[in-house]
């Protein structure tokens, strides 16, 4: 009881830490979109955003590593005893990978990424060239972030999370400086000096995390000791997620360049914005679940299946609640929010955003699912039908743009297919960990369509019925009754008696102090 005590409260210090690094990064990134969307114009901003598409279609050895060593770490930290020399020898082992992997991405993107960029690439003539020179600053600072890999999953897997709060500050300052300076600067190409500028900075904040790992973590110094039967374990692990990382550069880089194939530059713009507040709001659900992943492999590791149980439940609703708190209003308002936030917004940005929060609401129920199987070791048959499944919405989008419909009917694709994904995530995950199907049913999946489809009946009324002809005021109202409304049901419906309890009980405590 005294382990799980500890345990919860660690998860909600690292949440808060992390939560406090999404906030500084919400509104810095936020405001810095806009400003980069005046400094570079529409069409830059969309062949930046449609050149680094093209370098991270070739990253998925990175993300199939990356999840493999934050598995295999965090497994050796619950295994009973941690035994130093095998954390060194499984740090050691994953850092000879990732340079491997860095070899590997180099030779692609200086082969086939650069026939894609001279060939196939959508963009003005004039403007080739210096998407060319984003392209080679995009390939080094890639590099610098899959060799990073190792040490950021030590910073994880030791759940020491106000690490990425801290430098979080110091690399949101350095990249709001450059969009400033862009944006008062008269330098003859933004473009070229923005990819010149944002790898120098990755290099500087990699550099800070590699200094903080080896002053904190005896495992990132020290004799290299790589082990080959490790090393063959490791790979093995990241073969099978690397089925699913290929499809997740497939339904959101191959979009991207489908649109820009079919559409051109101004639609990646579109999506780039849409992308960016996705990418904001998920950062909630993924900052929680980043404090939690450790936990639940850790509890896999220890036999404690109840305890992973709870926190899968626990951390899938939470997760889909905190989306739909948070997304909902911006869905209702999309259009007022674009007009403030951007000088100039793009065409389909409105419907585009729509769209991406609300895969993104289906979306927050995945990663739980997901740590608990990759915490078993066991990933093949669920990597082989999650993945097949993940990589169909590319070639159904392609389907759809061909026969004559509209880019919006790519993120319609995309919806539909992540609800199919999920309902096989239960199906194949819950037997994996002993948990029976029914009981992620009912806790998770009829609680959450429970509350959102209560949640959301009062905001679409109010909106309809509720009009001052202010424009502000109208908007500020929309949003608050949203956030109210949905809290509202959340913590009525969407509740359990003790998690009320829980609730209310701190915030009595609060106002008496």
């Amino acid at each position: 009881m005294a382990e799980t005590i500890s345990n919860n409260k660690r998860i909600a210090k690292n949440t808060i830490y992390l939560y406090l690094r999404m906030i500084i990064q919400l509104l810095v990134g936020l405001y810095m979109s806009r400003v980069l969307l005046h400094a570079l114009g529409v069409s830059d901003y969309g062949i930046y955003n449609v050149v680094g598409g093209v370098v991270t279609m070739f990253s998925f050895f990175n993300g199939s590593m990356g999840t493999a060593t934050n598995r295999f770490l965090a497994f050796e930290l619950g295994n009973g005893e941690i035994i130093q020399t095998r954390m060194r020898k499984v740090f050691s082992t994953a850092l000879l990978i990732h340079f491997i992997v860095a070899l590997l991405f180099i030779v692609l993107c200086e082969t086939v990424g650069l026939w894609y960029m001279n060939n196939l690439l959508v963009v003005p003539p004039e403007r080739l060239n210096a998407a060319l020179w984003v392209f080679q600053f995009s390939i080094i600072t890639s590099v610098i972030a899959i060799i990073s890999v190792p040490y950021n999953a030590t910073i994880i897997a030791h759940e020491k999370m106000s690490a990425f709060a801290y430098i979080s500050i110091i690399e949101v300052t350095i990249q709001l400086a450059i969009a400033l300076f862009l944006d008062n600067t008269s330098s003859s190409d933004k473009l070229i000096l923005y990819g010149l500028l944002l790898m120098t900075s990755q290099m500087v904040i990699r550099f800070i995390y590699g200094i903080y790992c080896k002053r904190h973590f005896k495992e990132t110094s020290g004799k290299y000791l790589f082990d080959k039967k490790l090393g063959k374990q490791m790979s093995k692990f990241a073969f099978w997620i690397l089925n699913g990382s290929v499809a997740v550069v497939g339904y959101t880089q191959g979009l991207n360049l489908l649109l820009n194939y079919f559409f051109g530059p101004v639609v990646n713009a579109a999506r780039g914005i849409a992308v960016i507040v996705q990418t904001k709001m998920m950062g909630f659900c993924n900052n929680f679940q980043m404090a939690v992943n450790p936990q639940i492999i850790k509890s896999y590791a220890e036999n404690d299946y109840k305890n992973m149980h709870q926190l899968v439940c626990f951390s899938s609703l939470f997760s889909f609640y905190l989306m739909l708190i948070l997304s909902f209003p911006i869905i209702l308002e999309a259009d007022n929010i674009l007009k403030i936030w951007l000088t100039e917004v793009p065409d389909y940005a409105p419907v585009f955003v729509r769209l991406t929060l609300w895969v993104a609401i289906i979306d927050s129920l995945r990663m739980p699912l997901n740590t608990s199987i990759h915490a078993t070791g066991d990933i093949k048959k669920f990597q082989l039908i999650e993945g097949t499944t993940s990589l169909l919405i590319l070639p159904a989008a392609f389907i759809a743009l061909w026969c004559g419909l509209s880019p919006i009917s790519v993120f319609w694709v995309q919806l539909i297919f992540f609800i199919i994904i999920q309902i096989e995530r239960v199906f194949i995950v819950c037997p994996a960990i002993h948990m029976e199907k029914k009981t992620y049913m009912s806790k998770v999946v009829l609680m959450a369509a429970k509350v959102l489809c209560i949640a959301v009946i009062i905001p679409l009324l109010f909106r309809d019925f509720f009009y001052s002809g202010l424009f502000y005021v109208d908007m500020v109202m929309n949003l608050v009754v949203s956030f109210l409304s949905i809290a509202i049901v959340i913590y009525l419906i969407g509740m359990d008696k003790k998690m009320r309890e829980t609730i209310k009980n701190k915030v009595l405590r609060k106002i008496v102090k």
